[in-house]
C-alpha cells in the first residue's frame, strides 16, 4: 500500500505565530504528533509519504503515486480538511480520516466523502481499520470507547519530518485530564483518568530526537501534564539526570492546570528538568464565572498569588482567557486586561467563548435552545456560536478593545520585562548552538522594536538590564519578544474580522426588525 499522509493548512490564529515564523524563516509552529504516530502504527511494508501543508504542499505526483490518503485534522483546519477529502474522492483515491475534529463531528467528514473514519484513539482503531482493508471493505467507521494503554504507543515517525522547518517538536507524556470544565472537549476525547507513559518510554523518545540532531523547543503536548502528579514527578526525576547528562539539549514547555502552584516540589522538579514555560487555562479572574463552568480548581487559591509563585520559581506563564461566560458582568475584558498586566503574563491566549460539539456546555445550550448554526472553533476572529446572557455585540466590542490593548507593542514589552525580572534566573547549563533561525529572528526584533518603533529606548534599556541581571534568561526573553511580533500583526486581523461579523449581525438584526414590522403592519 502507498499511503499519502496529509496535515491540512492551519489558518492564522493565536497559535500559528505566522509573523514570527516568517521572520525566523520557519514553516510551522510544530508538527502533527498524532499523524506521525499513526505512521508508526502502519504496516512496515507500506510505502509512506508525509506532507505538512503548512511547511510545503504535496505535488500532483504525490496524488498520482498514492493508493490511500490519510488525513488528520482539528476543527480550525476544517476548510482545508474538506477540500483535501473532496480532491481525493475526485481523483478516485480511497480517503481515510481521523483526529479530534472528525472524532467529535464525524458527519462533516462523511458529508465531504471520506471512505474510512478512524476515530477515537488510534492504538485501538488503526488495527480495526487495517483488518477491514485486509477483508477488502470499501468503507467503514471505526470507533472504540475503551481508552488504550499509552505505554504500548510506538515512538512517532520523527524521521518523516523536515525538522528544520519547525519552531518546536512535540512529544506526549499523558492523555486525559481529571477536571470537568464545562466548555472543554478534552475529557470527551481522552477521558478524566490521565494515562501516562513510562519514564523509559519518554527518555527513549527524547533520545530519538537528540540523535536526529534536534536542539530547540520540545513541547510536551499533554492535556494536563500534572493530571497525575505522582507519575509526573517520577518522570521528572528520571528526566533531570538525562537532561544534565546531555547538556540540556532541549527547551521544554507544556500545559498544566493552575493547581501546579500548590505543589512547590513539582514546580522545582519541572524547572530542574529544563521546563521554561507552561500554558495554563486561567480563563477569567471572575470567581462566579469559574464556578459556573465547573473550573473550581482555579478557585481554591488566590489566582494572582498562584501565578506569581510559579513565575518566581522560574517558569514563564502562557495563559488562556475567555470572555462570554453566562452571567458575566460588564467590564470582563478590562478585568482580564488588569490581571494580565498585574501578573506580567506576556502571552495571553484570549478568545470569545465557543461551544464545542459534544461538550457539557454544548449539550446544556442545546437543551436551552441557545445554540446558533455553525460549529464552535477556538479562533480569535470568530463570534460566539450561541446566544450569551448579555448582548453579543457588547461582549465582542469589549473583546476587540481588550485584545487590541493587550497586544499594543509598548504594553507587551513592559509586562514581558516585569515577568522575566520576577523569575528565578536559573537555567541548566547547555551547549545548544545558535542557529541562523535565531540570528535572523533576533536581528529583526532589534530592528523593529529597537529602531523602527517608538519602543526603541525602552527596548535597549530592558535588553541591557536582562543581559546584566538575568543573563541565563536572555534567550527566552528575546524569543518572547519575537513571538510578540505575531500578536502585533494578528490583532489587526482579529479586529477586522470581528468588525465585519458585527456589521453582518447588525444588518441581520435590522432585516429581522423590518420583517417583524411588516408582519405587524399586515396584521
Amino acid at each position: 500500500m502507498k499511503a499519502l499522509l496529509l496535515w491540512p493548512i492551519m489558518p492564522n490564529s493565536f497559535w500559528s505565530y505566522q509573523e514570527t515564523l516568517d521572520l525566523a524563516g520557519l514553516g510551522s509552529t510544530n508538527p502533527p504528533l498524532g499523524l506521525i504516530t499513526v505512521a508508526a502504527m502502519l504496516p512496515r511494508d507500506w510505502e509512506i509519504r508525509f506532507v505538512d501543508r503548512n511547511v510545503s504542499l504535496e505535488t500532483e505526483e504525490d496524488w498520482a503515486w498514492c493508493d490511500l490518503v490519510i488525513i488528520s485534522a482539528m476543527i480550525i483546519q476544517k476548510q482545508d480538511f474538506r477540500e483535501l477529502i473532496e480532491k481525493g474522492v475526485e481523483l478516485g483515491k480511497k480517503v481515510a480520516v481521523g483526529g479530534p475534529f472528525p472524532t467529535s463531528v464525524p458527519e462533516f467528514a462523511l458529508d465531504a466523502g471520506a471512505d474510512y473514519l478512524i476515530l477515537d484513539e488510534g492504538e485501538h482503531t488503526i488495527p480495526m481499520f487495517l483488518e477491514a482493508l485486509d477483508r477488502g471493505e470499501e468503507k467503514g467507521t471505526f470507533r472504540c470507547c475503551e481508552k488504550p494503554d499509552v505505554t504500548k504507543t510506538p515512538i512517532a515517525r520523527y524521521d518523516l519530518l523536515n525538522l528544520d522547518a519547525y519552531l518546536a517538536i512535540t512529544v506526549q507524556f499523558s492523555r486525559g485530564c481529571p477536571f470537568q470544565c464545562e466548555f472543554c472537549d478534552i475529557i470527551n476525547l481522552y477521558g478524566r483518568k490521565p494515562r501516562t507513559k513510562t519514564p523509559e518510554q519518554m527518555l527513549e523518545e527524547f533520545q530519538v530526537l537528540y540523535d536526529l540532531g534536534w536542539r530547540r523547543y520540545v513541547f510536551v503536548v499533554d492535556d494536563n501534564f500534572i493530571g497525575n502528579k505522582r507519575n509526573a514527578k517520577v518522570f521528572l526525576r528520571a528526566l533531570i539526570p538525562w537532561m544534565e547528562g546531555h547538556n540540556y539539549p532541549f527547551i521544554l514547555l507544556t500545559e498544566a492546570s493552575l493547581n501546579l502552584g500548590e505543589d512547590e516540589e513539582l514546580i522545582e522538579l519541572m524547572v530542574k528538568a529544563g521546563f521554561t514555560m507552561v500554558f495554563m487555562g486561567i480563563e477569567t479572574p471572575d470567581t462566579d464565572s469559574l464556578v459556573g463552568i465547573h473550573k473550581v480548581q482555579n478557585t481554591r487559591k488566590d489566582l494572582m498569588e498562584s501565578c506569581h509563585k510559579i513565575t518566581r520559581a522560574g517558569l514563564q506563564i502562557m495563559s488562556g482567557f475567555i470572555m462570554g461566560f453566562d452571567n458575566e458582568r460588564a467590564g470582563a475584558g478590562k478585568r482580564i486586561q488588569g490581571f494580565v498586566e498585574e501578573t506580567g503574563i506576556p502571552q495571553a491566549m484570549f478568545s470569545l467563548l465557543q461551544a464545542l460539539q459534544n461538550t457539557a456546555m454544548w449539550n446544556r445550550l442545546k437543551q436551552e435552545g441557545r445554540l446558533v448554526d455553525g460549529l464552535g472553533t477556538i479562533h480569535q476572529g470568530a463570534v460566539m456560536n450561541f446566544v450569551p446572557t448579555r448582548p453579543v455585540e457588547e461582549i465582542t466590542e469589549e473583546y476587540i478593545d481588550t485584545f487590541w490593548q493587550i497586544y499594543e507593542p509598548m504594553a507587551f514589552m513592559k509586562r514581558t520585562f516585569r515577568h522575566f525580572m520576577m523569575m528565578n534566573g536559573w537555567r541548566g547549563k547547555h551547549k545548544r548552538p545558535i542557529t541562523w533561525h535565531e540570528i535572523r529572528l533576533f536581528s529583526f526584533i532589534c530592528y523593529r522594536q529597537g529602531v523602527l518603533r517608538s519602543t526603541r529606548l525602552r527596548f535597549w534599556w530592558q535588553l541591557i538590564a536582562i543581559t546584566l541581571l538575568k543573563p541565563r534568561l536572555l534567550y527566552d526573553y528575546l524569543t518572547t519578544l519575537g513571538l510578540g511580533e505575531h500578536f502585533f500583526s494578528f490583532r489587526h486581523q482579529v479586529r477586522a474580522q470581528l468588525r465585519e461579523k458585527l456589521a453582518i449581525l447588525k444588518q441581520n438584526h435590522q432585516e429581522n426588525q423590518e420583517d417583524s414590522d411588516y408582519q405587524l403592519a399586515q396584521a
